[in-house]
């Protein structure tokens, strides 16, 4: 399946076709795949290749080749929960428990296969859902997906700092006064031949925002936002604060809550037709980390 994208000639941009397209986030690749594949590039309604010269106003759509189809991905009929959905991206509320893509041991029910299932039903098996802004399997939360290579190739090119990912989780201990705001700028890197992280000295830069919002005896509600995309980056910040998860076994404590409690709320990014406006998305927590803060208010945890 094709997608169209419209967009206007404003003054400083570049005025020959091919160059505007690529400054708009367009590659070189699709670009090309829109030639041999059953797109095509209009100017004021008429087909043009990308040495034409643009004016200031001119309205250029860009019709997207067809994407080959992916035989070894497989559609699964589990649910999804849509949020928000346009015609090149839609945005998902991932349940914890569930990955993200597909791996080479489970291949069969990520959040790409259950989106494959569900454009299937909605007529639309031709989509190919390309993930934007991935979570851990035991991450909940906001998930974003572009429905085609080029709203992922756009997305890709905004920049991973245009992306603002808050987070709300449930830790263990209490902060003090003066720490209920601040700024973890420590890096991080493997610690062993496994999945583990950890701050050390010659780690990725990695920055996290915290600010606690509510505390209890024994236990804190933090809203996290990420400044960079490290590995298990909340998860080993806030273990090296001495606050880990609850339900985090590798960077924490053991407790009965049965995965970290950690859920992605709040997504904003520039929308990848007019990158002069940004979408913003907020949900609620989901009921077990609801129920879990009420367990700990009551003392019952």
């Amino acid at each position: 399946m094709t997608s169209l994208f419209k967009l206007i000639v404003q003054e400083r941009d570049p005025k020959k076709l091919g160059s505007f397209l690529l400054k708009k986030g367009f590659s070189h690749q699709a670009l090309k795949h829109a030639r041999y594949n059953n797109g095509l590039i209009l100017v004021n309604h008429k087909r043009r290749y990308t040495s034409f010269r643009l004016k200031t106003n001119d309205e250029v759509i860009f019709v997207t080749g067809e994407e080959k189809k992916n035989d070894f991905l497989k559609p699964s009929n589990n649910p999804v929960e849509p949020v928000l959905e346009t015609k090149n991206y839609i945005i998902l509320n991932k349940p914890a428990g569930v990955l993200s893509i597909p791996s080479r041991y489970e291949d069969n029910d990520a959040i790409v296969n259950r989106l494959m299932g569900y454009f299937t039903r909605k007529g639309a098996k031709d989509l190919k859902p390309h993930v934007i802004t991935r979570l851990d399997r035991d991450t909940s939360g906001l998930v974003l997906v572009g429905k085609n290579a080029v709203a992922h190739a756009r997305f890709s090119k905004m920049g991973k700092e245009r992306f603002i990912k808050k987070y709300h989780a449930i830790v263990h201990g209490n902060f003090e006064s003066t720490e209920l705001t601040g700024l973890i700028d420590e890096p991080i890197g493997k610690i062993d031949s496994g999945v583990k992280r950890g701050v050390i000295p010659d780690g990725k830069s990695a920055q996290t925002e915290y600010k606690v919002l509510k505390q209890v005896p024994g236990a804190s509600l933090v809203e996290l936002r990420l400044l960079t995309g490290r590995t298990h980056q909340i998860r080993v910040h806030m273990a090296y604060l001495g606050h880990p998860l609850y339900g985090d076994q590798l960077y924490g404590v053991k407790d009965s809550f049965s995965r970290q409690a950690l859920n992605c709320f709040y997504l904003s990014f520039p929308d990848p037709v007019n990158s002069e406006k940004d979408k913003t998305v907020e949900i609620s927590d989901p009921s077990d980390m609801q129920n879990l803060w009420q367990k700990l208010i009551n003392k019952k945890f």
